[in-house]
């Protein structure tokens, strides 16, 4: 009998994006309501724009970017980083997890993988190809 697997890495698993959305959810609820018990962390306006899980749920890493560029974004990965275990213990109150998964906190590039993307179809080499493109069809 012939192997049916394939070699091509598979995306995540509709648990963990389902697991990641609720992360993402309660830790944007929480530092909206400014739950968390560190006033220069409640000052700051942060935005959480996805939460990445492990295959075993035990990692979530979670991308943040300080809305409107009010702060750096290491002073809001410091902040979050020193409010590690209060944020990991009330994120997971609610959740039905073998395992509280350990939070990682990284800057969500997102918004400069657009810019830069809106920057190469500015272009006017990539312009002309892609008006070309267009004549073709």
């Amino acid at each position: 009998m012939s192997n049916n697997r394939t070699s091509a890495p598979k995306g995540p698993s509709q648990r963990q994006l389902r697991v990641g959305e609720l992360i993402r959810r309660t830790l944007a609820d929480l530092l909206h309501r400014g739950e968390i018990h560190d006033p220069a962390l409640n000052a700051m306006s942060i935005t959480v724009g996805e939460v990445a899980v492990s295959a075993d749920l035990k990692v979530a890493t979670v991308y943040v970017m300080p809305l409107m560029g009010s702060v750096p974004v290491e002073d809001v990965i410091a902040a979050l980083a020193r409010n590690k275990g209060e944020i990991r213990h009330r994120v997971v109150q609610g959740m039905t997890l073998r395992y509280a998964p350990e939070l990682r906190f990284r800057p969500d590039e997102t918004f400069n993988r657009l810019d830069e993307t809106r920057r190469l179809f500015s272009d006017p080499a990539v312009r002309r190809d892609l008006d070309a493109a267009d004549d073709t069809e």
